[in-house]
């Protein structure tokens, strides 16, 4: 898959062409739509990157394309290893701390140091709470929530030695009641609450800890899933900004929770969404109620 941002991002941006420069960032779900995004925007900012995931073939890709961003990248590099600016390491599962740990090392080892954490490993589909096993619901909450935990554990020293920030993406879905999201909501109630623990507790060490929750973002395999049979021009008229999320409203936030222009933010949770869940929107197969009396979950 291509970059969704290429050099424009920095030219026609707000932003330092080298402000990252020095950095290192570790990023679990680095291969997938919105992580990959984020890292993006790092790299081409001039921070190193280490992509860790669990699809061989996904990660690979990632950090071959995410390599070719990187300012300072040698022409004569090898496309095959991400370069010298992203490191691809793959078939991590971050429910598994040990492996998290060992992804840490190689970073480490291969880049000198780590500044940067985003914590992006997850997991989701749609299934009404009838029907949601207990293992399907586990999975969730380990991925999202337990994943997330072992994330910011396994890269704590490196944070402590920078003086690093950490972002977990999050979501909107429980901030009100949502319709076959319950595992998330789950899930990400408690990731929002680990990282406002995390910003009391590591504080005193100058680490920072945030949350970003994105919203409808244009393009992404998560949207395609949730919004079923409504249509854009429906989801569209439920936003007050009245269009969709784009990666680089994504990539944005990132930067700057992770620059200095937010040096004194920590314990936050950034909703990137157009105002959505302030309406409290519904969507899934069809907007709410609809959603919940289809002939197929009536039955439930």
């Amino acid at each position: 898959m291509p970059n969704s941002l290429g050099d424009s991002f920095v030219k026609d941006g707000p932003w330092k062409a080298d402000l990252f420069q020095g950095k290192v960032a570790f990023v679990t779900g680095g291969a997938g739509t919105i992580c990959r995004v984020q890292t993006e925007a790092l790299v081409l900012l001039g921070c190193k990157a280490a992509i860790v995931g669990r699809n061989p073939e996904k990660t690979l890709e990632a950090a071959r394309e995410i390599s070719k961003l990187s300012p300072r990248r040698d022409s004569t590099e090898n496309d095959s290893v991400g370069g010298d600016s992203v490191l691809a390491i793959h078939s991590v599962d971050v429910r598994e701390i040990g492996q998290l740990e060992q992804a840490v090392a190689r970073t480490v080892e291969r880049f000198g140091r780590i500044d940067f954490v985003i914590a992006g490993a997850a997991g989701n589909f749609i299934a009404p709470f009838s029907q949601l096993s207990a293992n399907a619901f586990k999975s969730v909450v380990s991925i999202d929530l337990l994943g997330s935990f072992n994330t910011a554990k396994a890269c704590l020293a490196e944070l402590k030695k920078n003086k690093g920030a950490i972002l977990f993406v999050s979501a909107t879905f429980h901030y009100y009641g949502v319709p076959f999201q319950s595992h998330v909501g789950a899930a990400k109630a408690g990731v929002d609450a680990l990282s406002n623990a995390l910003a009391v507790e590591l504080g005193v060490s100058g680490i920072r800890s945030n949350c970003i929750a994105p919203g409808v973002i244009e393009g992404t395999e998560g949207v395609s899933r949730l919004t079923g049979n409504v249509s854009e021009e429906q989801i569209r008229s439920k936003i007050p900004l009245q269009r969709f999320g784009t990666t680089r409203d994504i990539a944005e936030t990132t930067v700057y929770l992770f620059s200095d222009a937010a040096k004194y933010v920590t314990g936050t949770v950034h909703i990137v969404d157009g105002g959505m869940w302030h309406l409290g929107t519904h969507f899934g197969r069809d907007l709410y109620p609809q959603n919940l009396l289809t002939e197929e979950n009536a039955k439930l």
